[in-house]
């Protein structure tokens, strides 16, 4: 028998937007940002520096990034503006990726009022600056999707990019009733040191449940599958499996990522490093890989 679940990620794959990338396509992959308004609940708030200066790393190395769902936190938070005005220099260096046409976003549960073409329009396209007095223009005609698939074809490779929330009960279909339980009642707790229970990241019989599932349908369709939702990076062994998890980016102290550039595939973490002078700066390190696509293939 099928599971829910399993349909819910069957009916994302079938209308997934496609893009097409080649051997020497470079792509950043991150997820689960959670960017708050800036108060004592903002879990974003520690990591923005360091988000920023992967960014930038990034935007000058050509790279394209893709927001794997999750970038705002709209759960416990009503204004995308205040998040915007408070992450300022965030969506600035994301906006320079817009302009390139180098952005791709997915919306995940906490962001998925982002599928609504009419919520995009009033509060992306155009945001009010306080400071300059004026309208800006921050993601003019931006798309976002449930999911994309990054085709390459002079390889035959695959890779399907969701954010994982789907078939989950709470999460998925009964979503504006967590995001209820969330604003009104954890989201105040979490002030006072509380955590939501309803949240992938913390619970680890759900984050279990989730990676089996989403490991079990990349199998099926032959194809490497990157989720976010669960917040644990995971990097597969070409030998076993194809499902890869890129992580968060609100881990203490770092962040974490997929880069796919040049044809190979790595696990990545951003933090601060500490230099010989002492001096503090923000470095990359790879975790895992890089792997080869091609050992993907047809496994």
């Amino acid at each position: 028998m099928i599971s829910l679940g399993y349909k819910r990620i069957e009916k994302s794959y079938k209308n997934a937007h496609h893009i097409n990338f080649d051997n020497n396509s470079k792509f950043i992959i991150m997820s689960d940002c959670h960017r708050g308004r800036g108060n004592v609940g903002d879990n974003f708030l520690s990591n923005q520096n360091l988000f920023y200066g992967a960014l930038k790393y990034y935007y000058k190395q050509g790279f394209s990034y893709i927001e794997l769902g999750d970038g705002d936190e709209l759960w416990e938070n009503k204004k995308l503006s205040e998040i915007i005005e408070v992450h300022a220099d965030t969506f600035s260096i994301m906006s320079k990726f817009h302009q390139k046409k180098k952005l791709h976003m997915i919306y995940g549960n906490h962001d998925i009022v982002k599928s609504k073409k009419k919520y995009i329009k009033k509060h992306c396209e155009k945001h009010k600056n306080n400071q300059k007095k004026c309208n800006e223009s921050i993601f003019k005609t931006l798309k976002t999707y449930e999911s994309i698939i990054l085709e390459n074809k002079q390889i035959n490779s695959k890779i399907f990019l969701i954010h994982g929330h789907q078939g989950d009960l709470l999460n998925d279909t009964f979503w504006p009733v967590s995001r209820f339980l969330v604003r009104y009642l954890w989201s105040p707790l979490e002030l006072i040191g509380f955590k939501a229970p309803i949240s992938a990241g913390v619970s680890h019989q759900k984050r279990d449940k989730i990676e089996k599932k989403l490991a079990k349908f990349a199998k099926q369709k032959n194809h490497i599958l990157i989720s976010g939702h669960t917040h644990r990076p995971i990097f597969a062994n070409p030998e076993s499996s194809l499902y890869f998890n890129d992580g968060s980016c609100i881990h203490p102290g770092c962040l974490t990522g997929i880069e796919i550039a040049k044809n190979q595939i790595s696990l990545v973490k951003w933090s601060v490093c500490t230099g010989k002078k002492q001096n503090l700066y923000v470095c990359r390190n790879v975790l895992e890989g890089p792997q080869n696509l091609e050992k993907y293939v047809n496994q």
